[in-house]
Order: structure tokens, then C-alpha cells, then sequence
């Protein structure tokens, strides 16, 4: 499991934790308790792993990832809109 962040001023999203086995288990835990949200994608989190925590994820993955955050962006949107919540 790989967590990423991104705002607007970073250059490109980064690697803020990784892990398999136990630490990927742990790293789910978390994003739930935290209700943040889960995309599953095994091959881009393989890539994602041999990444350094700090480091910014390569240009020949932007494209994926951009889609990805768009998406869970979506449904973070979406999930907010079913409880009542506004921006």
C-alpha cells in the first residue's frame, strides 16, 4: 500500500507512506479511521514502493495518478453530498 499527498503548490504528488505485509495492513487501517478514501490499483502501488517516503512520484506517472486523485476527489465530493455536508 502506498499513501500519497498532494496540494496544489507541490510540484507532483508525494510518497508520504508505503509498505507491504503488515505496514500496507496498517496503512489501510488508518486511511479508513481516517475516512480517507481507498483506490486500489496493485501494479501503480508495486511502481509506487520502490519510492522513497518524501519523494515526488515520476512525471511518466502523472497522468495516472492525476486520474486517480480526480476520482477519489469525486467520491470524497459525492460521500460529503449524501451526509449533508457542504463546502
Amino acid at each position: 500500500a502506498v499513501a500519497l499527498s498532494y496540494k496544489e503548490d507541490m510540484v507532483a504528488p508525494t510518497i508520504v507512506a508505503s509498505g507491504s505485509g503488515k505496514v500496507a495492513e496498517n496503512i489501510l487501517t488508518e486511511a479508513k479511521k481516517n475516512q480517507i478514501p481507498v483506490y486500489e490499483d496493485k501494479k501503480l502501488a508495486t511502481i509506487l514502493t520502490e519510492l522513497e517516503i518524501g519523494e515526488a512520484i515520476p512525471q511518466e506517472l502523472y497522468e495516472i495518478v492525476a486520474k486517480i486523485l480526480l476520482f477519489v476527489g469525486d467520491m470524497d465530493e459525492l460521500y460529503a453530498k449524501t451526509k449533508g455536508y457542504h463546502e
